[in-house]
């Protein structure tokens, strides 16, 4: 059926759809209508979840360890501090390597106070070992979250579905939302060969001597590299069934491209009608989205940048000291590559400023106008 509804309302539906078991709800600006509408499914008999009220993101996240370790589907979502406050026990549920999928709406980090979008809250967990997928619109929002589940129950890693603050979280779209039976083939019940059960005692979390540890975090890696593979298989098969694809990233106008934007997020939308603006004036550009982050698909990268001249990264953060993040990553990835282009990147939008084709022009502008970048990064959009 299709329905207009909000990004975060496009989630609960995915968690709904997913048939998560437990759902540990604790609110914040601008997710709280997240775990709203998941209350309502609940109370209304429309979703058979335990739904856990706590007292603070921490907690929620310690639920969702404690019912996923139980062999539970578990659920739950934050933005900004609210994840800053979870750090702890996001490592520990992915140290854990239990599937819990968070839906984070990107929120500016303060002070200043901002409850505006920004992906630096999501970023600043990108060492943690969580899956971190970042979405354009609602219908992928909602399509993600769904495949998520089944990434993650792969791997053995939880996973982030990101959306960017007010953006996609609080505007309206139409989204087509699967009948259950038809997400129900997709997605088979979770069935974990460990869990804590009494009839068959175990232990977890316990003290890991150094003659252990180092294969642990081996093997979160190998998960990580496996899950690469494993998302593209999911997502081909999400295409079979419901008939729309993803993809790890989306090139856009690219065969014959010299200059390549690289997005992620809502900006991608943005970018499209630029790239295609300045197609029409003779300018050969394209466009590459970058959804999947972690673990970044750095050959998928290097052969999809095969052939540009140059490249523009639109980074809707910043790792103070250094540059914007997507910026980092895409340099580590054509590293290897057999022809490198210099890699722009802009750092615009803080906060939750407008991206209007008007700045992406003036980034485009920019990159026509030098051979190489002039300094690290470029600030795109700041009053001095």
């Amino acid at each position: 059926m299709k329905k207009v509804v909000t990004g975060n309302y496009a989630v609960s539906w995915g968690a709904r759809l997913a048939r998560a078991q437990v759902i540990a709800a604790y609110p914040i600006t601008p997710q709280t209508s997240i775990i709203e509408k998941l209350a309502s499914f609940c109370a209304d008999g429309e979703m058979d979840a335990r739904f856990i009220k706590v007292e603070s993101e921490h907690s929620a996240m310690a639920a969702c360890i404690g019912a996923s370790a139980a062999g539970a589907r578990a659920f739950t979502a934050t933005s900004g501090q609210g994840l800053l406050l979870m750090h702890e026990v996001v490592h520990w549920a992915a140290g854990a390597r239990l599937p819990i999928v968070m839906g984070v709406v990107n929120r500016a980090i303060a002070p200043g106070w901002s409850i505006w979008t920004e992906q630096g809250d999501t970023l600043s967990q990108r060492d943690t070992g969580w899956l971190q997928f970042y979405c354009e619109t609602n219908q992928e929002v909602l399509d993600t979250t769904i495949q998520a589940f089944k990434i993650a129950e792969s791997v053995f890693l939880p996973a982030m579905v990101v959306l960017d603050a007010f953006v996609l979280s609080h505007t309206s779209e139409p989204v087509d939302i699967p009948d259950q039976a038809d997400v129900d083939a997709f997605l088979p019940p979770y069935r974990p060969q460990l869990k804590l059960d009494p009839a068959d005692p175990r232990a977890f979390g316990a003290l890991v001597l150094p003659s252990e540890y180092m294969e642990m975090r081996y093997k979160m890696q190998k998960a990580m590299e496996r899950a690469l593979v494993v998302a593209e298989e999911v997502d081909r098969e999400w295409g079979e069934h419901f008939g729309r694809r993803w993809g790890l990233v989306e090139p856009y106008r690219l065969d014959d491209a010299e200059i390549a934007l690289v997005t992620s997020g809502t900006v991608t939308g943005t970018s499209r009608e630029v790239v295609d603006a300045l197609r029409e004036e003779g300018v050969k550009i394209g466009l590459l989205k970058v959804r999947l982050f972690r673990p970044f698909p750095h050959q998928i990268i290097r052969e999809t940048l095969a052939g540009v001249r140059k490249v523009a990264v639109i980074d809707r953060n910043i790792s103070f000291g250094d540059s914007g993040v997507f910026a980092q990553e895409v340099r580590a990835a054509l590293y290897r590559a057999d022809a490198r282009p210099p890699v722009f990147d802009f750092v615009a939008g803080l906060g939750g400023r407008d991206i209007v084709p008007e700045t992406i022009r003036e980034i485009v502008d920019y990159t026509l106008a030098h051979d190489a970048p002039t300094e690290e990064f470029t600030w795109i959009g700041v009053k001095t």
